[in-house]
């Protein structure tokens, strides 16, 4: 008996064991969280006692710091430039050292450069003009990259080096200690390009009067960024991405012919050897006008010294403490003028140079522009540090501590077309804000273009905006529309190394621009997202941010979890689409509607029992409100229900008066990948328009179709999504209601005839 009862038991438990088995075969399989307001924990790196959770700086945080002296001479008949420098590494890091990474930048146009190799060629063989096919077939191989004549210890005894294309690894006699400095120095040479021939960032432009300018960048030997976090950041230099570089303090000796006028970072030690004292005299005036520039040189002075070629020198000596890089520019043909600029109760110097062939444009704008740039910036960001900021005239557009070249050309005849004039006027701007980005807030650009190129961007906008209220920036979110609409085999996420990117203006500087505009002026507001940059920028000055720090901070300060921002705007190439599927209308009646019969017929409900008691809303055909809807004051006992509640309960009721008519409810669809704040404005059938704004969490249950209903005392006629187009939408054919119907090309030639 008890064995019967115990294989029944068996049975019963086996059978039931099968049975729940099969039920979990038949249950849907488990998932990860895809929700689009899922936190950033599986992509940012872990907090540390270097880099914090709130996005600041820790109290271990450490960086390298490295000093340059530098004797550096151009011959200009040869078009080369000859350094010797002298570099002390200083390792704050707690690592030890076994080598240091030089960065040589100038091999990118060495004769064996692999830079040309990771190109795909293909072979137009139908046919060529002259220019082109000379471009193609005839061009000789330019002699770049650095002559590298000696690498010696302090002592002047050889040091162990290798070179690796644009990188060279110094080997250390032994580790270097943590606290410990290493002094060596560099002795090289190298043919200057002519970069509007050869291209780059840096070079000689030679023009018909057989004078050239000079525009030199990366032109010395420089220590590539280790940290104890990442390493060494020594990735080769192929021409797009651009540098991480360490701070530190230069003392540099310009040696070129006598009677060029020459601009470089720092501050002018010998002012008295290389100016004339006329020339020192306009620079105290200058010194003294914050609203005109003043010439140092004029336009006479400098059409008179391009005729002239001195066989003299002059050494122009500068120095710079704690700044990334060092760049200079040098020619006869140099016009010069400069004014004051108050920030923040201190004077900084906003100088340009620039040849006649800049005129008149150049003399107009682009000292102004400096000026401005540094006033913006210093209100969005910090008090602008240093001592000046330098625009060169220069067929390019490039950034340096204190100095930057920009393009702008007007016609021989002085004639230049709007466009070129905002094409100038956006430049300048442009790298005369990368003084703030990245030459102080240093992010890494080889790695992460976007920190440098795309909040400098975002920072142009609105100092471009201030300089001109009407300025075509290009970096608003409606810009983005074609680029994030297109197709996606070239579209990369803007955490993107910057080497493989498709379209590189979009993905690093555009779009950060346009997100950073959108979270400011539609998310978080100018006051939350003012404080949270002021502070991100602020924590970071001379040190080296990281993706997650800028992240981090804007949040930290802010007390917004924008990690569905940062997730979907940065790491996803998805699109912002988001419009009308449905609208609904309804108004009041006091007559039971099929949808009210059919309702209380499901639940056993006698509507006959309810005579006069019940309100019920009836859907409108078309969406047109009947005339004869009805008002609460038509309905006795919603009336009397009213008159009955307490002093207390009728405080938290709106009055007759105010009381909805008009009822819609309006479905939202996402066929987009973003979420996004729904804006919407509504138009009533008065005319008046109202504006309301859903916050991007409203998607955060379904983020594919959403419902919201207006009470109205009055009718809506029109409902538009984006009515300003804040949100880079790439699709507004659904963001209307009533659906807007466009006429055809045809139709529209239909129209003219008929007219």
């Amino acid at each position: 008996m008890k064995k019967l009862k115990y294989y029944f038991l068996s049975v019963v438990f086996v059978s039931t064991s099968i049975f729940a088995q099969n039920q979990e075969k038949a249950k849907p399989q488990g998932h990860t969280d895809q929700n689009k307001f899922r936190q950033m924990k599986d992509v940012l790196p872990t907090p540390s006692n270097t880099r914090t959770a709130s996005g600041a700086p820790g109290h271990e945080y450490t960086q390298q710091k490295v000093d340059y002296i530098m004797d550096i001479r151009l011959d200009e008949s040869k078009n080369q430039i000859y350094g010797n420098e002298k570099i002390t590494y200083h390792n704050n890091s707690k690592d030890y050292l076994e080598y240091l990474w030089v960065q040589l930048d100038q091999n990118m146009r060495a004769k064996d450069s692999k830079t040309p190799d990771i190109n795909s060629d293909k072979f137009n063989g139908a046919f060529n003009g002259p220019v082109s096919f000379t471009k193609a077939n005839l061009k000789k191989t330019f002699d770049g990259g650095f002559n590298i004549d000696a690498v010696k210890n302090s002592d002047g005894s050889d040091l162990s080096f290798m070179i690796n294309q644009t990188m060279m690894r110094i080997n250390l006699p032994k580790p270097l200690a943590p606290g410990d400095t290493f002094k060596f120095q560099i002795k090289w040479w190298y043919n200057v390009n002519n970069h509007i021939i050869e291209g780059g960032r840096s070079g000689y432009e030679a023009f018909p009067d057989g004078n050239n300018t000079y525009v030199i960048a990366q032109f010395y030997p420089r220590l590539c960024v280790y940290n104890n976090v990442e390493g060494w950041q020594n990735m080769q230099f192929w021409g797009r991405s651009e540098f991480a570089l360490e701070f530190g303090d230069f003392d540099v000796k310009l040696t070129v012919p006598a009677d060029h006028k020459l601009e470089a970072t720092g501050v002018l030690q010998n002012e008295k050897d290389v100016l004339t004292k006329l020339q020192l005299k306009r620079f105290e005036q200058a010194k003294k006008s914050y609203k005109d520039p003043v010439f140092i040189v004029t336009q006479e002075e400098a059409e008179k010294a391009e005729k002239e070629r001195s066989t003299k020198t002059k050494t122009w000596h500068f120095k710079a403490n704690n700044v990334r890089d060092f760049a200079f520019a040098t020619s006869r043909k140099f016009l010069w003028d400069a004014m004051a600029v108050d920030i923040n109760g201190r004077s900084v110097m906003a100088i340009s140079l620039y040849s006649k062939e800049g005129n008149p444009l150049w003399e107009e704008h682009s000292t102004r522009v400096v000026a401005n740039t540094l006033e913006e910036y210093s209100k969005l960001t910090f008090d602008y540090p240093y001592n000046k900021a330098v625009s060169v005239h220069a067929q390019m557009g490039m950034e340096y501590p204190m100095i930057c070249f920009n393009y702008g050309r007007p016609n021989p005849d002085g004639t230049y077309s709007e466009r070129l004039k905002r094409g100038m006027i956006g430049v300048i701007t442009h790298e005369v804000g990368h003084n703030f980005f990245p030459m102080i807030v240093n992010s890494d650009e080889r790695q992460w273009t976007w920190m440098d190129e795309g909040l400098n961007s975002f920072v142009e906008t609105l100092a471009e905006l201030d300089y001109d209220p009407n300025f075509i920036t290009g970096n608003l979110p409606k810009d983005m529309v074609t680029y994030m609409g297109g197709d996606q085999s070239y579209i990369s996420p803007i955490m993107s190394q910057g080497d493989y990117v498709h379209q590189f203006g979009p993905n690093a500087y555009a779009k950060p621009a346009a997100g950073l505009y959108m979270l400011r002026h539609t998310i978080m507001g100018p006051e939350l997202f003012d404080y949270a940059f002021r502070t991100y920028s602020k924590r970071w000055m001379f040190k080296h941010p990281t993706p997650a720090d800028f992240f981090r901070s804007m949040e930290d300060a802010s007390a917004m979890d924008l990690d569905w921002f940062w997730r979907g705007w940065f790491y996803t190439t998805d699109y912002t689409d988001v419009g009308i599927k449905e609208v609904k209308s309804y108004y009041l009646t006091d007559k039971p509607t099929e949808k009210a019969k059919e309702i209380a017929k499901q639940n056993n409900l006698n509507l006959d029992n309810y005579k006069d008691k019940l309100v019920y809303f009836a859907e409108a055909e078309e969406g047109k409100i009947p005339e004869n809807a009805k008002n609460i004051s038509d309905f006795p006992a919603l009336n009397n229900h009213l008159n009955s509640l307490s002093d207390e309960e009728k405080k938290a009721k709106i009055t007759e008066a105010e009381a909805p008519r008009y009822f819609y409810e309006v479905t939202f669809e996402k066929p987009g990948g973003l979420v996004m704040p729904i804006i919407l404005e509504l138009t009533y059938e008065d005319g008046v328009k109202e504006r309301k704004t859903f916050p991007a969490q409203i998607w955060r249950y379904n983020e594919h179709e959403v419902k919201k209903v207006f009470k109205t005392q009055k009718a809506i006629t029109n409902i538009v999504v984006d009515p300003d187009l804040e949100t880079a939408d790439v699709d507004v054919s659904n963001n209307s209601w009533p659906k807007e119907v466009k006429q055809s090309d045809f139709d529209q030639f239909k129209e003219k005839v008929k007219g």
